[in-house]
């Protein structure tokens, strides 16, 4: 099965989520690299997003919070071809009651050939890569 990229010249997506124990980690990696992700279109989880928005000052489209849908709206938009790249910082150490909808927002962006970084040396791949 062939997996072609997406060529178009068009504002790409770029979904940001971080588990509690990691948001201090994505501000941080959303601020050094604030110079090229504004050039994408970003959609987050509501707490991520807000905290992106408020701390960072880039604009952010924000889903529901990650226990009450929002990692399944962004993985519902995997599905359908809106989101060019998953940056997702997990906490392996702690337990997530909404754990099924992570695995499912992971297998999709697998599915769905969509790239998935969960630590920020994967997401700088992503950001400075060829969307």
């Amino acid at each position: 099965m062939a997996y072609p990229l997406n060529k178009e010249k068009t504002l790409k997506t770029i979904a940001l989520i971080a588990h509690d124990g990691k948001k201090p980690e994505m501000i941080e990696f959303v601020r050094q690299y604030k110079h090229v992700l504004k050039k994408f279109h970003l959609v987050g989880t509501g707490t991520t997003g807000g905290l992106i928005r408020e701390e960072v000052g880039l604009e952010v489209e924000q889903m529901l919070s990650g226990p009450i849908g929002g990692d399944v709206q962004i993985a519902a938009r995997v599905v359908e071809g809106k989101i060019s790249a998953v940056i997702f910082f997990v906490d392996q150490l702690e337990r997530h009651p909404h754990d099924p909808d992570i695995q499912t927002l992971l297998r999709l962006c697998n599915v769905h050939n969509v790239p998935l970084a969960t630590n920020p040396a994967t997401a700088r791949l992503i950001i400075y890569g060829d969307l």
